[in-house]
Parts: C-alpha cells; structure tokens; sequence
C-alpha cells in the first residue's frame, strides 16, 4: 500500500512539473503576441528600444539586451568554473581538516547572501577597482560578469566538493600504490569519478547566471548600447524587464513578454544540451 502511494505521488509531482514547465512557456507565448505578429523574428537583432508615448506603439528590439545577457554569463562562467573546481580540489584533496570546516562554511555562507547585496557591494567597492584598473566608469560588462562570478562560484564549488567527497578512498589509494602523484589522482581518480556531480553544478550555475536580476542590475549600466569594449555599460534581459515593467503598455509591454519568452527559450536550450549532450558523453 505505501509503496503504490509513493509511486502514484512520485508520477503527480513528475507531471505537475511537466505541465508548470508547459504552463509558464504557454503564458509567455500568448502574451508576446502582439510582438510577434508586429515585428516577428526581426525583433532579434534590432538594436532600438524606442517606446512612442502619444500613440502607445513604438520601436523595440531584442539584440542588445539579448547579447549582453549572452555575454555577462559566459564572462562569469569563464572567470567562475577554474576557480570553483580549485577551491572544491583544495577542500578535499589538499587542505587538511582543521582548514578545510571552516572555509566550506564560509562559502556555504556565500551562496545564502542576497544578491541585492552582492549589487551593492560591487557598485560602492568593486567598481572603482575595476575603473581604476581597467578604465571606463566602472559600471559596465566587465564588473557585472566579474560579481556575477562571484556569486557563482559558491554554487559550483559546493556542489564539486561533495561529488569529489564520494569518490571511494580505495580508488585513490590504490593510484598512490601505483606511484601515482596526488597531480595524477586528481586528474586520473577523483575528476573523473566527480564528472556527473562537477558538469551538474556547471548547469545549475549557469541556469543561476542567465536570470540573475538586481545585482547585475545594479552594475551593468542599464543601458541600451551595444557593447564595444568589456568595460562599456550595457544591459541584460532580466535587468531590461525589471527596470521597465511597470511602466510598460501595450505593445512595450508584449515585447518585454517576447523577451522573456526568448530568455525562457535561451536558458531551455543552453541547459537542455549541455544535460544531454555532456552526461550522455559521460555514460558512455
């Protein structure tokens, strides 16, 4: 009896995720209507963004916000995933116990810090050091990739260690039988074995990346300009609908629906293919 209960619970909530997933692409796309049918997949690379208040209509595209959301993420998936695979070997392969509590506390703790915060940290402190360093005003591509590093990072290193925890001690032990260095156990036992756990937390990071909201908004610009340098100021699909929303009408309104309907299309695809296609690899 309990058995048939938690199979027939198991399939409902299989399926309520099935039709939340359906539900939430039907919604977007009945709402991106009007967008589509007036400017249709044109909408994709035009650079304007010009809503026309007398007659509620207006000019607006996709590109820049597109790009810049394409760009932000790769830049801090780029910067994030060597220095989360470094932290996660430090914590189980080097550090001894004595060090390796206490810093998987505090990155555990990095990941429950609001993002509104890391928005404002990296406004007041981090960009002066990135003007300074680099030039432009400071707000722009480059700092909203690097704090949007930053605040990844703890995802992916987490998620590292535990997979690189299961690996069993007697696969490393006997590489270190063998001669083997620790450079090689890394690299030939513990990697490996990890692969599933280190390609999953590279998902979920980058999913994290794609929507994250205010503290890019904070430090991306907000601007509807086309990037030319790293350091210049731009603006993100998630960051474009939070500042405009509630002031959009008509036509405005139903192509910030396109928007999210082509975010909700990109972080589908991007995730989809590298689930299917890098753990396929790895069953194999």
């Amino acid at each position: 009896m309990s058995g048939k209960l938690f199979r027939n619970f198991s399939f409902i909530s299989a399926t309520l995720s099935f039709f939340l997933l359906v539900g939430i692409f039907a919604v977007l796309f009945s709402y991106a209507q009007e967008a589509l049918h007036t400017f249709g997949f044109d909408f994709l690379w035009n650079e304007q963004w010009e809503p026309d208040e007398d007659d509620e209509g207006g000019v607006f595209g996709g590109y820049i916000p597109i790009v810049g959301t394409l760009l932000s993420t790769v830049l801090a998936m780029v910067l994030a995933t060597p220095l989360a695979m470094g932290i996660a070997i430090f914590l189980t392969e080097i550090a001894s116990e004595k060090v390796a509590k206490p810093v998987s506390v505090a990155i555990e703790l990095l990941a429950a810090i609001p993002s509104i915060i890391y928005g404002m940290w990296g406004l007041f402190y981090f960009a002066p050091i990135v003007q300074a360093v680099f030039g432009g005003n400071g707000v722009g591509l480059l700092t909203a990739g690097i704090v949007l590093a930053i605040m990844i990072i703890p995802f992916m290193a987490a998620i590292t260690r535990d997979s690189m925890n299961t690996t069993p001690a007697v696969l490393k032990e006997s590489a270190y039988a063998m001669g083997a260095t620790k450079f090689e156990v890394i690299k030939d036992v513990v990697m490996p074995y990890a692969k599933g756990g280190i390609i999953g937390s590279i998902i979920l990071a980058l999913g994290r990346a794609l929507g994250e909201t205010m503290a890019v908004a904070f430090l991306i610009g907000s601007v509807m300009s086309t990037v030319g340098k790293v350091t210049d100021p731009t603006t993100s699909i998630p960051v474009l609908l939070a500042n405009n929303f509630a002031e959009a009408e008509d036509l405005e309104m139903s192509s910030m629906y396109f928007l999210a309907l082509i975010l909700f299309a990109i972080s589908f695809a991007v995730i989809s293919f590298a689930k299917f296609y890098f753990l396929g690899r790895k069953a194999k």
